[in-house]
C-alpha cells in the first residue's frame, strides 16, 4: 500500500499576519515622493486658513492622519466660536514667509514654516511621512 504524500498548508495564523501587513499603509522612500518643502508649505498654509475660517476643513483630510485631523477640527471650531463672539467680519489673509526642513530618516521629513496670519507671524511645525507613494502629516503644530 502506497502512502499518500501530504503537503502541509500554511497555518491560518501565518496567513492572517501576512494579509494584515499587506493591507496596512506601506512606507515609501523619499525618492518616490514629491518635493517635501512644497508639501510642508502647502500643508502649513492650508492648516492656517482652516483655523482662520477661510477654508473648509475637509480639504485637509486626505493629507493628514486621523489624530491630526481631529486636533485641527477641534481648534478650528474653537477659533470659529471666538471669532463669532468677537464679531469679526474681516477675512484674514494667510501668507507663507519661509520654510526650513530636515530629514531625520528616509521617508520622514520635519519642517518649520513661518506664516503671517493677518498682523501676526506664527510658526507651524509639521512632520510628514511617506506612505503609499504620498506624504501624510503625522504632526501639525501651530506655535
Amino acid at each position: 500500500m502506497a502512502q499518500a504524500l501530504r503537503i502541509s498548508e500554511p497555518t491560518t495564523r501565518h496567513l492572517r499576519i501576512a494579509d494584515y501587513e499587506f493591507f496596512e499603509p506601506q512606507p515609501t522612500s523619499r525618492a518616490e515622493l514629491p518635493d517635501a518643502a512644497d508639501t510642508i508649505q502647502r500643508l502649513a498654509h492650508i492648516a492656517c486658513e482652516i483655523l482662520a475660517g477661510t477654508r473648509p476643513l475637509d480639504q485637509l483630510a486626505r493629507w493628514v492622519t486621523e489624530d491630526v485631523f481631529r486636533t485641527i477640527a477641534e481648534r478650528s471650531l474653537a477659533a470659529s466660536h471666538a471669532r463669532r463672539r468677537a464679531g469679526a467680519t474681516t477675512r484674514i489673509v494667510v501668507s507663507v514667509i519661509r520654510t526650513v526642513i530636515d530629514e531625520p530618516r528616509d521617508g520622514i521629513v520635519e519642517g518649520v514654516t513661518l506664516v503671517r496670519i493677518g498682523p501676526r507671524t506664527r510658526a507651524v511645525a509639521i512632520r510628514i511621512e511617506g506612505f503609499d507613494h504620498r506624504w501624510r502629516a503625522s504632526v501639525v503644530a501651530l506655535l
